[in-house]
């Protein structure tokens, strides 16, 4: 039987321009259980408070490697049975989260939606800036195989990194691409809000016209044909946010990873 765990990562540490997405896993825990909507998920499967053991937050210690922290949070729920949903922060939160998941799952493929490819080798002399998780991902070969859909802001810098990694970039504009996905490993899902059109989800630090509706991103993520082990969704700026409009979108993709985890796994 799936047992999902929901953990929050509060941390806007390694963010570039605006801070603000450490005030984000509250907000989307609010919006998840919110009596606007149900519990149920277009799965067929209800995403009930007693499905889901919160972890609560692991909060940023000053003082202490917080990367180092994540790292240890998800293996251990890992390790306790639980297929995690962490809620960003900050993008950077998936490169230890991944750390965790390669010691538990070999081979494994990361399904990555994003305006931005955050393969930088470093970003502003940062190489664990929210612009770089993925580059510090594939030097490590954490993962078999990585596919980016949503994209629409590669540089020749990153579209040199992700040649040198093997990168499956499947761009805005080649968006008809997408439907040709299939996989052959366990599936990793990491969500970064700004993946989606800011008419969709304006509570981003980097808004970036012409991405995802939230009914592709969802039809994707349904699309999925292996199992999908774990998840993150990130960079909600609740201070960008209009009348809690992404938080809803956030929990509504938290609510259908969790449908997709559970269907048929019982």
């Amino acid at each position: 039987m799936t047992r999902l765990a929901l953990v929050g990562f509060p941390s806007d540490d390694n963010s570039s321009w605006m801070r603000g997405a450490a005030a984000a896993p509250p907000l989307i825990r609010e919006a998840l259980w919110c009596p606007s909507s149900n519990a149920w998920s277009e799965s067929g499967i209800e995403i009930a408070r007693d499905r889901i053991h919160d972890a609560g937050d692991v909060l940023d210690e000053r003082g202490t490697d917080n990367l180092a922290r994540i790292e240890v949070s998800i293996e251990s729920l890992l390790g306790s049975g639980y297929t995690p949903i962490s809620l960003g922060g900050d993008h950077s939160i998936t490169f230890p989260i991944i750390r965790a998941f390669a010691k538990t799952f070999a081979p494994l493929t990361i399904l990555h939606f994003d305006a931005h490819p955050d393969i930088y080798d470093e970003f502003e002399g940062n190489r664990l800036s929210h612009a770089c998780p993925f580059a510090r991902i594939m030097e490590e070969k954490l993962v078999s195989r990585l596919v980016q859909v949503g994209i629409r802001t590669a540089n020749a810098h990153q579209r040199a990194q992700a040649a040198r990694f093997g990168v499956e970039m499947i761009e805005m504009k080649d968006l008809r691409r997408v439907a040709a996905l299939r996989f052959d490993t366990p599936v990793y899902v990491s969500f970064d809000l700004d993946a989606l059109d800011p008419a969709f989800a304006p509570g981003v630090a980097h808004r970036e016209p012409g991405g995802l509706s939230t009914r592709e991103a969802l039809d994707v993520i349904a699309a999925v044909d292996a199992p999908i082990v774990g998840a993150d969704v990130v960079e909600l700026n609740p201070s960008q946010d209009v009348s809690g409009m992404t938080a809803m979108v956030a929990a509504k993709l938290v609510k259908e990873i969790a449908g997709r985890m559970l269907a048929g796994r019982d």
